[in-house]
C-alpha cells in the first residue's frame, strides 16, 4: 500500500538576494570605503570586516557612524553603483538547481530585497520566472512590511512561510512579520553568530535548502 508523503510545512519560500542568492559581497567591501567617502561616514579598516560581520545593523550604523536620516540616499547610491557591476556578481553555485528543485515541489518561491526590481531581475536572469512576487526596494528596516505584504497577496497562513536570508536583520524581519527564517551559512553575516540566534532552519549549502524543505527532487 502506498504511503502518502507528510505535507511540506512550508508553502511559500521568501528569498533574499544579496549574500542568499547572488555572491555580491566581494563587490561590497571593494566599494564601501568609497561610498563612506562620499556619504560622510566611517570608513572600514580591513581587520575591522570579521568583527562588523558578527554585529546587527543597527550596530553597524552606530559603529560606522551613519545617521540613518542618510539611508535612503546611500540606498539609491549604491542601488545605482550596483547596475553597473552586476556582471561581477553571480548567482551562487547550485542556485538555479536549488530554485528548479522547489519549484518543482510545489513550493512557492517569492523575492525580498533593497535592491530594485529591475537590478534583481537582471541578477537572477531566466529564473526570474520562478518566482511568483517580488517586493523590492525596502528600506534597511523595512522587510517585515513587505514580508507581510507577500504573505497576505499570497493568501497563506504565516506559518506555511519561511523566509530564508543571510543577515541578522533578515531574521529580525521574519520574527517580526510572524514568519519562520532559515538562515544560510554564506553571505554577509558571519555564520556562527547568524547561528547562534537559532533560527527555525539552517542551511550549510545550497542544496540544504530543497533537501530540508522537503523537495524530493533536491539536487
Amino acid at each position: 500500500m502506498h504511503t502518502p508523503h507528510p505535507p511540506l510545512p512550508y508553502t511559500l519560500a521568501i528569498f533574499d538576494l544579496d549574500g542568499t542568492l547572488v555572491d555580491s559581497f566581494p563587490w561590497f567591501l571593494r566599494v564601501m570605503n568609497e561610498v563612506a567617502r562620499e556619504f560622510r561616514f566611517k570608513e572600514v579598516a580591513p581587520d575591522e570586516i570579521a568583527s562588523l560581520r558578527g554585529a546587527g545593523a543597527r550596530e553597524i550604523l552606530r559603529r560606522l557612524e551613519v545617521p540613518v536620516w542618510k539611508l535612503p540616499r546611500i540606498a539609491t547610491h549604491m542601488r545605482r553603483m550596483k547596475r553597473e557591476h552586476l556582471h561581477e556578481m553571480p548567482l551562487f553555485d547550485g542556485v538555479p538547481d536549488m530554485l528548479r528543485a522547489l519549484n518543482a515541489a510545489g513550493i512557492r518561491l517569492a523575492l525580498v530585497t533593497s535592491d530594485s526590481e529591475a537590478n534583481a531581475r537582471l541578477q537572477l536572469g531566466d529564473n526570474a520566472a520562478l518566482f511568483s512576487d517580488f517586493a523590492c526596494g525596502s528600506s534597511l528596516f523595512g522587510k517585515a512590511a513587505k514580508f507581510q505584504r507577500i504573505v497576505k497577496r499570497a493568501k497563506v497562513r504565516p506559518s506555511e512561510v519561511i523566509a530564508i536570508g543571510d543577515e541578522m536583520r533578515d531574521m529580525d524581519a521574519a520574527q517580526s512579520a510572524g514568519i519562520a527564517f532559515g538562515g544560510v551559512a554564506w553571505g554577509y553575516a558571519d555564520p556562527q553568530a547568524l547561528r547562534a540566534r537559532h533560527p527555525q532552519m539552517w542551511f550549510d549549502t545550497m542544496g540544504d535548502i530543497p533537501r530540508l524543505l522537503g523537495a524530493r527532487n533536491a539536487p
